[in-house]
């Protein structure tokens, strides 16, 4: 039995690496870094967008490839390879998937095709202060024949540059109901973050936010299976972020051991060194194995909450221990910088508790364990 990815996986994967591996050194990321604003290389995102690569797992009729979400994880992967300062994962992921799967026909139209050509960047709020994910508190009353939104998102990615947002909230009866939301609307306060790892998130004040009927995401009654469809998806993708992450992390100390000399010899060739490498190799390849499993039971439409919450729990707990072991490896550069090093810790922190950490997921799978689904 084969197991390698598909051709199609190698090859959008291949044009994503040697696109970001020109766009995304570690002296353009200084640039965009050091400039006011948030942190997004529209330069290189354009790149992206002429490549095809922001296009690719939107339906053919509204202008993409048409693709499966194992290849979007594969792009995504480079993402995390290059910590590229680019809204794919937000666009693609929060955004053009669940338009696409359960969007109206008019919002299809109206946003597929800009975001395929990246006109529009889309994003999701799921995340509120002290809220379980699974049950927004932002409440949606009915106005007319629209709602008015009341409430407060917080870490919202790319929330400083999204042109729409997905935002889940409940209705008059508790039912969740889930809008597409223009952040200029309105009645929308757009507050930007200061992150662990830079990347341009923000908390959206919700108040008296006019949204119509035809803005709603799906079906009323679907609310619920539409967000776990939506945060399922989301966590995977952190999964395969976070696998990019580590392997350049560990490319980075592997490249630095073997060139730093202590006592007239190369750290690599220390026993304690090595031992240490090799974990952090295992723990790199654990985190390969549950993300590929986890995209890829969500590309063939099969249960996956399993192995999503398997795959994040590795993410979180080997991610830390591999950017912590080349944290310490690399000494004093470790924490220097205007060394490249330091985006990757902070990365891998900020993908541990984004959407739920090690504890979270573990309580996910004793639940799934409890009630027999798992």
């Amino acid at each position: 039995m084969n197991f390698s990815p598909s051709e199609d996986h190698q090859a959008f994967a291949g044009l994503a690496a040697q696109i970001l591996t020109a766009s995304a050194s570690h002296d353009r990321l200084r640039t965009i870094e050091a400039a006011e604003g948030p942190r997004f290389d529209r330069a290189l995102w354009h790149e992206m967008v002429e490549a095809g690569l922001v296009s690719i797992a939107i339906p053919e009729a509204y202008g993409g490839a048409g693709q499966g979400f194992f290849e979007l994880s594969g792009i995504i992967e480079e993402v995390g390879r290059r910590t590229a300062p680019v809204p794919f994962l937000e666009t693609t992921v929060l955004g053009a998937l669940p338009i696409a799967e359960f969007g109206s026909e008019a919002q299809k139209q109206a946003l597929l095709p800009s975001a395929a050509r990246g006109e529009c960047i889309l994003t999701a709020a799921l995340v509120e202060d002290l809220a379980d994910p699974e049950r927004p508190t932002t409440r949606a009353e009915p106005d007319g024949d629209g709602f008015r939104l009341d409430g407060r998102k917080i870490c919202v990615p790319a929330g400083q540059i999204a042109h729409r947002v997905l935002v889940p909230a409940r209705g008059p009866g508790g039912e969740i109901l889930i809008f597409i939301v223009d952040p200029a609307a309105e009645g929308v306060g757009t507050e930007p973050l200061a992150t662990t790892s830079g990347q341009p998130e923000a908390s959206l004040e919700l108040e008296g936010v006019r949204v119509g009927a035809d803005d709603r995401l799906g079906d009323p009654d679907a609310g619920p299976e539409i967000l776990a469809w939506i945060r399922e998806r989301a966590t995977s993708a952190l999964c395969s972020l976070a696998l990019g992450v580590c392997e350049e992390a560990l490319r980075l100390t592997a490249d630095y051991t073997k060139t730093r000399k202590q006592f007239g010899q190369p750290l690599a060739t220390f026993q304690a060194v090595g031992q240490r490498q090799a974990d952090a190799y295992v723990d790199t390849e654990g985190v390969r194995l549950t993300a590929w499993q986890a995209a890829w039971r969500i590309s063939a439409d099969l249960p996956a909450s399993e192995a999503v919450a398997v795959a994040k729990y590795w993410a979180a707990t080997a991610g830390q221990r591999v950017v912590h072991s080349a944290a310490h490896l690399h000494g004093g550069m470790g924490v220097d910088r205007d060394y490249p090093l330091h985006r990757y810790f902070l990365y891998a922190k900020q993908i541990e508790l984004s959407l739920g950490g090690s504890s979270y997921q573990l309580r996910s799978l004793g639940k799934m364990l409890a009630q027999g689904t798992a």
